[in-house]
């Protein structure tokens, strides 16, 4: 057990030790904090700020929901094309106005004015999963991204309770911290300045090849992965919290996401130093099956306990997905299958949601669970067979 953990310990050093990695990793970090915090923070402010019940807070979370997930290719087009720099400075104004309008602007207004935002949000995870994939060689991509991973684990359990103990703290003039927030990220992006295309190639260089070529196969069966674990861990969640609200022990969902979360992370260290890991889509069906017991439901420290096999497979089946993307993306397109990836999340988030609610509310918060589990499998079968014959075809 000694030899495992010293050589995992050794896999990672040696991964933040390539040049540029470790600067990587901390910005990428901090420039999360702001996007995870996004949804959060509007909900607050139109819910309870504006008193416009959750509701209209809904139809302000879904309308720049909707736009980052339309906006995330043509945002990492415009890096392909452009360069990082130029893409961060028309990002940073766009939230610098939005943010700075927020207070100033009532629930019918915030709708177009989040979607706009949303279309143009900094691509914070597209940039540091298309310099990883860009700059990483390919021996350590996995480890690379498994920490990606893990990264982005924390920044999603940080990130929103920072956004609500601002918007509590501040009511009505938190949004310009968080504006000022986004302001900084890019800025930090900006400086950082991380190379996202192969050998130091500059933007433009070369024509990006059509997009019918490398969107197909493999590529597909990456962001529908994505996608599904994300409906999975989203319809979990929702499915959770109204078990909890159904026997008064909401109070006990930190304790039980706090668990969840230090799962994945430890799934997440583990496959990045794995040597011969399972596939993608093994993974993916791994954590549908590891999810389903949490139909089964019970007091507050049950739920705590089934969540554990349910969290071991997240990072490791959304780190697979994410290197099978920028191992698959043509180097003069990364920008836009970086993109694509991060669309496939907001998608799977934004299924997940009504879905879920829906069986919550007329049949059971279990059913919901099973649903997510059954359409998770179902893409972990496909990408099955999917990429089994193309392995085959390879052989042949």
């Amino acid at each position: 057990m000694a030899g495992a953990v010293g050589g995992s310990v050794a896999t990672y050093r040696a991964v933040l030790g390539l040049p540029g990695l470790a600067p990587l990793y901390v910005v990428g970090f901090a420039a999360r904090l702001p996007v995870t915090a996004t949804g959060v923070v509007l909900t607050l402010h139109v819910a309870i700020g504006l008193d416009e019940g959750f509701a209209a807070a809904g139809l302000v979370g879904g309308a720049i929901t909707a736009g980052i997930a339309l906006g995330a290719p043509v945002v990492g087009r415009l890096v392909d094309r452009h360069g990082l720099r130029p893409v961060l400075v028309l990002c940073g104004l766009a939230q610098a106005v939005f943010w700075g309008c927020v207070p100033l602007l009532d629930a019918t207004a915030l709708v177009p004015a989040a979607l706009a935002a949303g279309l143009l949000a900094p691509p914070a995870f597209a940039v540091v999963r298309q310099s990883l994939a860009a700059s990483v060689p390919a021996g350590h991509q996995r480890p690379a991204f498994a920490l990606d991973a893990m990264s982005t684990e924390v920044a999603y359990a940080v990130g929103p309770a920072l956004g609500t103990l601002v918007v509590l703290a501040l009511p009505g003039t938190g949004p310009w911290l968080v504006g000022a927030a986004f302001v900084l990220a890019t800025v930090a992006l900006g400086w950082l300045d991380p190379p996202v295309r192969a050998g130091g190639a500059r933007p433009g260089e070369r024509p990006a090849p059509p997009v019918r070529t490398w969107l197909r196969g493999a590529m597909l069966v990456a962001l529908g992965s994505t996608a599904a674990a994300i409906l999975m861990l989203t319809a979990t969640e929702l499915s959770v919290v109204a078990m909890l609200t159904a026997r008064d022990e909401t109070a006990w969902f930190a304790l039980a996401n706090t668990v969840w979360c230090a799962a994945s992370l430890v799934g997440g260290w583990i496959y990045g130093a794995a040597r011969r890991p399972p596939p993608t889509a093994v993974l993916l069906g791994l954590l549908a099956l590891g999810s389903l017991p949490v139909a089964l439901g019970g007091p507050w420290w049950t739920l705590t306990l089934l969540l554990v096999p349910a969290g071991a497979f997240c990072a490791p089946a959304l780190a697979a997905a994410a290197e099978t993307v920028g191992r698959l993306a043509p180097d003069d397109a990364r920008g836009v299958a970086t993109g694509l990836h991060g669309s496939a999340l907001m998608v799977g988030a934004t299924v997940a949601s009504p879905l879920a609610g829906v069986l919550i509310d007329r049949v059971a918060p279990a059913a919901a669970v099973g649903a997510a589990a059954g359409i998770t499998l179902l893409v972990a079968v496909v990408a099955a067979l999917v990429t089994g014959t193309r392995t085959g075809s390879r052989a042949r």
